[in-house]
């Protein structure tokens, strides 16, 4: 299967309370936990169509974080792949809670060898 524009995906997750910053007295998914489930969904997009031997890596990451998704709550991250730069995927993402955009932005991941990785 080919990487083309246009490669999407969608997932869902359930906020936990281990998502959640320590040092806040409320319990919402924190930056760092939204990221890497945006990164998730990303790979998650792209794995199946790579050749074997191949995998992908995160390389870049600008996303707002402008609402709160409390512990208990459903997510629903989406991404689609909008540019191909030789190795170079750009994912632009979003995450929904409620129905409303607690995120949006892009996500880069390189194509790598993991033979010759490291």
């Amino acid at each position: 299967m080919a990487i083309e524009i246009g490669l999407s995906n969608e997932q869902r997750y359930t906020v936990t309370d281990d998502m959640a910053p320590p040092h806040l007295p409320v319990k919402v998914l924190g930056t760092p936990n939204m990221i890497g489930l945006i990164e998730g969904t990303c790979l998650l997009a792209v794995q199946p169509s790579l050749a074997p031997g191949q995998a992908t890596v995160g390389t870049h990451v600008c996303v707002s974080h402008q609402g709160a998704a409390p512990s208990g709550k459903e997510i629903v991250v989406r991404c689609k792949l909008a540019k191909i730069e030789k190795r170079r995927l750009t994912f632009e993402t979003e995450v929904e809670c409620e129905g409303r955009l607690i995120s949006k932005g892009t996500h880069e991941r390189a194509i790598i060898d993991t033979a010759k990785f490291g």
